[in-house]
């Protein structure tokens, strides 16, 4: 299944079963930006901590911390974190204890990981616009700061992500344009020669395409729009 909203995201499967954490992982990991493996608790809690996964599927009872000790702590990190719970109880007291902590879905083991990939796809609506359609094929995944072209993804530099990052940030907030000025300082953390942002617009121009900027003269560039 090939679906941008998929690969836009970043998921963390904390399973102290290493044969289920990699059957889950093989079976529809490709499908995601990242599909990240923790074995308990604790490890979860720090990967989730470094990466901040837009989606954490856990088992409850685990050595070290259980599921739901680190889903709380999760909760009290960000509380639009998306938990999914894996259980091999259909006890009626931890499932409850799942919805208390405010997990979004659970399913029983065992179960069909295409049940769990349709579910992430129905989330859509609940996570926020990650991929943004540009000119000419391009989008732009702002949960990884990648570009890609018709799904081919496009190699920038570190200044050329921050540079398109923040035209695109100023696009969504309604200020598309970008001085000349504010680029300098941004880029290069200092005022440059206008030869020298020249020479970097054409070198981001010659990555992608020309009809990706407009520049607006003698003030700045934007994002071309429709």
């Amino acid at each position: 299944m090939r679906n941008k909203f998929l690969k836009s995201l970043k998921i963390l499967l904390v399973e102290d079963e290493e044969n289920l954490a990699l059957l889950l992982k093989n079976a529809i990991g490709e499908n995601f930006h990242s599909f990240l493996l923790a074995k308990d608790g604790n490890e979860g809690l720090q990967i989730y901590k470094k990466v901040l996964p837009d989606i954490v599927i856990t088992d409850i009872m685990m050595p070290n911390k259980t599921g739901l000790e680190m889903a709380k702590e999760i909760k009290s990190i960000n509380p639009e974190s998306k938990i999914i719970i894996l259980s091999a109880f259909s006890d009626v007291e931890k499932l409850l204890g799942a919805i208390d902590t405010g997990v979004v879905k659970y399913f029983i083991k065992p179960f069909d990981p295409d049940e769990v990939l349709e579910y992430i796809l129905s989330l859509e609506g609940m996570i926020g616009k990650k991929l943004i359609e540009l000119q000419e094929g391009f989008v732009f995944n702002k949960n990884t700061n990648s570009l890609y072209k018709n799904s081919r993804y496009i190699a920038l530099s570190k200044k050329e992500v921050i540079f398109l990052k923040t035209l695109v940030t100023n696009y969504e907030n309604g200020v598309p344009l970008l001085e000349y000025e504010a680029i300098k300082k941004m880029i290069w953390g200092e005022t440059v020669s206008d030869e020298r942002l020249r020479t970097f617009i054409r070198r981001f121009r010659g990555k992608t395409s020309k009809a990706l900027l407009t520049n607006v003269k003698g003030r700045g560039y934007k994002i071309a729009s429709d």
